[in-house]
């Protein structure tokens, strides 16, 4: 049976922003023809947030917390805790203090379900702020960077570059891979994601496929593309 699975920011939204309301309508109808999981760093609230409870409810599942935190509908399937150590956050820390962009706006280090979210410009930073850290760390590549070191010094966890301006740090075995557990050999395995790349945290689970394909996409765009074909080509309903 294909499955469609769907990262969240920048892959159906633009990354912390709400979905687009003519492609929320697409997304819908496609969950009612197709089965459709999303898998994201996000919580459940922010998730809400950007592509709304009526949504959320109409997938199949749910993976928040890259499926830490499991939903269906209003029915939490299951949940995963982690907690970091003291020198998780002061290396962390350092890097903050460390680095040179302009701006830092609070709540740089998000202690989530089985995970941990850090971010340079933080988040509480507006959408102008995400959008120029976005480009400056396009440049420099910070967050590349940070991510390496972190690997490095703790080879038990993993950090992996997330949305825009994030970093998604937890266990080795607490990534988005996690989700396939919960689907079978026959099943194939359409999976949409921004963050594909090595470091990425699409990465873990887009390599981890081995019946589907995944698909690197630039924005929610060309995820609606892709579906529109799919459906022509008879892959989806």
């Amino acid at each position: 049976m294909n499955k469609f699975i769907f990262d969240v920011d920048g892959t159906i939204t633009p990354s912390r922003q709400l979905i687009d309301p003519g492609f929320k309508s697409f997304m819908m109808e496609f969950a009612i023809r197709n089965q459709v999981f999303l898998v994201t760093g996000s919580d459940k609230p922010k998730t809400i947030e950007q592509i709304g409870e009526d949504m959320f409810n109409a997938c199949h599942t749910v993976y928040n917390c890259s499926g830490c935190d499991v939903w269906q509908s209003k029915k939490n399937i299951r949940k995963i805790e982690w907690e970091p150590e003291q020198d998780v956050i002061d290396f962390l820390e350092k890097e903050l203090a460390k680095s040179k962009f302009y701006k830092k706006t609070g709540l740089h280090i998000e202690i989530r379900t089985g995970m941990l979210n850090f971010s340079i410009v933080g988040r509480r930073c507006s959408t102008e702020e995400r959008f120029m850290y976005a480009e400056w760390d396009d440049h420099k590549q910070e967050r590349q960077g940070i991510a390496k070191r972190f690997n490095k010094k703790f080879p038990d966890l993993k950090a992996n570059v997330a949305g825009e301006t994030g970093i998604d740090i937890a266990p080795k075995n607490l990534n988005k891979a996690q989700i396939l557990v919960d689907f079978n050999k026959e099943d194939v395995l359409y999976f949409f994601g921004d963050k594909i790349t090595e470091n990425g945290n699409d990465y873990p689970l887009a390599q981890a496929i081995t019946n589907g394909n995944s698909y690197s996409v630039e924005g929610w765009k060309e995820t609606y593309s892709k579906l529109q074909l799919m459906k022509v080509m008879g892959i989806a309903k």
